[in-house]
């Protein structure tokens, strides 16, 4: 399986995970690139900030970091998850907790092609390109 789903120090029940793996996948592969290994680690905040401060001597919360196993052509790495952080951001963004946690997936797939959020210009042309993956989403589920 080129995308496979873990639990970390929670136990997370995620719903439709074939139609998850199947669109990333295909977002991998409309982008030009081959499906290698994709690992989704469903987590805590505090797991979370504990791999930010060892990794990337960061001390803070976050809902998504992405480690890059990338070669030539082929797409690989680590997603790790929170769903504590995920599900404050759906309340925030008045959102749902799929969507929120179908969007934090891509945001870290999109990390895995190389895109960037380190600026306000670049924020918005990632926040652009997930919303174009969610729209493609909802066409799988029939929405």
């Amino acid at each position: 399986m080129p995308v496979t789903f873990h639990s970390a120090d929670l136990s997370f029940n995620l719903k439709n995970k074939r139609i998850l793996r199947n669109w990333i996948v295909s977002e991998i592969v409309r982008s030009g690139f081959k499906p290698g290994q994709i690992n989704l680690i469903f987590c805590s905040d505090e797991y979370l900030l504990e791999i930010n401060r060892k990794y990337l001597s960061h001390d803070y919360y976050t809902d998504i970091i992405t480690f890059n196993y990338n070669e030539d052509n082929f797409i690989s790495g680590d997603l790790f998850i929170s769903i504590d952080r995920v599900c404050e951001n759906a309340e925030n963004f008045k959102s749902n907790l799929q969507t929120e946690l179908c969007r934090v997936i891509i945001h870290g797939i999109l990390h895995l092609f190389g895109y960037l959020d380190n600026t306000p210009l670049l924020k918005k042309a990632i926040h652009d390109k997930e919303d174009d993956a969610l729209n493609r989403l909802l066409l799988a589920f029939g929405k």
